[in-house]
C-alpha cells in the first residue's frame, strides 16, 4: 500500500490535478485585477464571467446574477444568514436544527444573545428531521429557516424539497437557506425544483482548494453584505475578485457534473463494501445511521466502550486517516452534538467514527482498511476497562 490512505474527504479533499491546471494560468501570467479597464484585466474579468456561469449551471439558478463567490461555507453561511436578517429587523424568530455544522449552529446561538427567538429541530436515532415538529415551530414572526442538506458527520440526506414545501405552506414570508456544503459534486443540486432561497458550498469539499466558495441568492431574496467596502459581487461582498480560485471551483464544478453518476454507484460500492465489512467481521461495531438516505460517500460507525481518538490513532499510524467527526470540532473532548442529538448510546459515542470516500478512494485502499481495522479494535478491546460489558455485548451479538 502506499503512505497514505485518505478517507476523511468530508473534511477536505484532494485537488484535482484538473482543477490546479485550470488555475495556474490565473496565478502566473493572467494576473490582472479584474475591475481594472485595460485589456489585460479583460481576460481575467472575463474568467470570472465565465466561471459565474459555471456555478449558475451547478446550482441551475436562473440567472448568473444569483451567484456570489464567498472564501468559504462559513461565509456563505454567515452572509445569507445575517443578510436576510438585517432586511427583516422586525421579525425575530428563526429556525435550525440540533445537528448543523459549527458554522450556522454558532452563528445561531450568537443570534439568540442578540435578541432572536430560536427554535433547535431534532432528529431520530437514524439523523432524520423530525418535520412534524419544524412545521409547528413556523409562525408569522419566522424570518429565516437554515437546514443543512447533508449532515457532515453522518451523511443523512434532509429532504429540502419537502422542507420548502412546509415553509412556504407555514409562511410564505419565511426564507429558507440551505448548506449544501456536504452534498456538492456528491448528488445533484437544482436550486429551482428543491425551492430553496439562499444556498451556500464550499470549493474543497470536492477537489477545488480551500479559500473558496459560493452563495446562492435567489433574485427576489435581498440581503445586505456580510463584508462592506468596494463594488465586487454587484455589492453582495466586496473585496478584489479571487480569480484563480474562482476559476478552481468552476473546473471542480464542471468536473462533479461529470462524475455524480461515478459517486452513485462507485463511490457508493466501496463505502458500502467498508461498512458491511466492519459491521460484519467487529462484534462491538454499530452502524450509527441505520440504513437511510446518505449522501454515497459517508458512513459513520460506532465502537462500544472504546476510545475513537485511540482507534484515530491506531489507523493514523498505518497512514489511515478517518475522523471522530467534524473537521471544525476536532481535538474536543466533548462527545459530538450531532450523535447526542440522535441519542447515539453512550457506550458508543466516544467511539464513533466518521469515514467520507471520494473519487479518488481505490478498491485495494478499502480492502487494506478491512484488513487492519478488526486487529486495532480488537487490540483496544482487549485494553478496555469495560470487560464484563463487552462480552455480555459479544454474546448477544452471536
Amino acid at each position: 500500500m502506499g503512505n497514505l490512505i485518505y478517507l476523511d474527504n468530508n473534511a477536505t479533499t484532494k485537488v484535482d490535478p484538473q482543477v490546479l491546471d485550470a488555475m495556474l494560468p490565473y496565478l502566473q501570467e493572467e494576473y490582472a485585477n479584474p475591475s481594472s479597464v485595460y485589456d489585460f484585466a479583460k481576460r481575467a474579468n472575463h474568467a470570472v464571467k465565465e466561471a459565474r456561469g459555471v456555478m449558475k449551471d451547478f446550482f441551475n439558478a436562473k440567472d448568473e446574477k444569483e451567484i456570489i463567490f464567498t472564501s468559504c461555507g462559513s461565509e456563505s453561511a454567515n452572509t445569507a444568514i445575517r443578510g436576510v436578517l438585517n432586511m427583516n429587523k422586525n421579525k425575530r424568530h428563526i429556525i435550525t436544527t440540533k445537528v448543523e455544522h459549527p458554522c450556522v449552529l454558532n452563528l445561531y446561538q450568537t443570534l439568540e444573545k442578540e435578541g432572536y427567538n430560536v427554535d433547535y429541530i431534532g432528529v431520530n436515532s437514524n439523523g432524520e428531521l423530525d418535520l412534524a415538529q419544524l412545521e409547528e415551530a413556523i409562525n408569522d414572526d419566522t424570518a429565516l429557516v437554515s437546514i443543512m442538506y447533508a449532515n457532515n458527520e453522518t451523511g443523512v440526506i434532509f429532504p429540502i424539497e419537502k422542507i420548502s414545501e412546509i415553509i412556504k405552506s407555514k409562511n410564505k414570508e419565511t426564507k429558507f437557506f440551505v448548506d449544501a456544503v456536504q452534498v456538492s459534486g456528491k448528488i445533484p443540486i437544482d436550486v429551482q425544483a428543491l425551492g430553496v432561497d439562499l444556498m451556500g458550498i464550499s470549493g474543497h469539499k470536492f477537489h477545488a482548494p480551500k479559500g473558496i466558495g459560493a452563495l446562492y441568492v435567489n433574485s427576489k431574496t435581498l440581503i445586505t453584505p456580510l463584508i462592506i467596502g468596494g463594488h465586487q459581487e454587484r455589492g453582495k461582498r466586496a473585496g478584489t475578485e479571487n480569480v484563480p480560485y474562482i476559476v478552481g471551483i468552476a473546473k471542480a464544478a464542471e468536473l462533479a457534473q461529470d462524475h455524480l453518476k461515478y459517486e452513485a454507484t462507485e463511490v457508493k460500492r466501496l463505502r458500502d463494501k467498508l461498512e458491511k465489512n466492519i459491521v460484519k467481521n467487529v462484534f462491538n461495531a454499530r452502524l450509527n445511521t441505520g440504513i437511510v438516505n446518505r449522501v454515497p460517500n459517508t458512513t459513520n460507525i460506532g465502537f462500544e466502550y472504546i476510545e475513537g481518538e485511540l482507534i484515530l490513532l491506531h489507523l493514523s499510524d498505518l497512514g489511515i486517516c478517518a475522523s471522530s467527526g467534524s473537521a471544525c470540532t476536532s481535538g474536543s473532548l466533548e462527545p459530538s452534538h450531532v450523535l447526542r442529538a440522535m441519542n447515539v448510546p453512550f457506550t458508543a459515542i466516544h467511539g464513533s467514527i466518521r469515514f467520507s470516500l471520494s473519487k479518488f478512494t481505490t478498491e485495494a485502499e478499502i480492502d487494506y482498511v478491512c484488513e487492519k481495522l478488526p486487529g486495532i479494535i480488537e487490540k483496544l478491546t482487549n485494553l478496555s476497562p469495560f470487560q464484563d460489558e463487552l462480552e455480555a455485548l459479544k454474546k448477544l451479538r452471536h
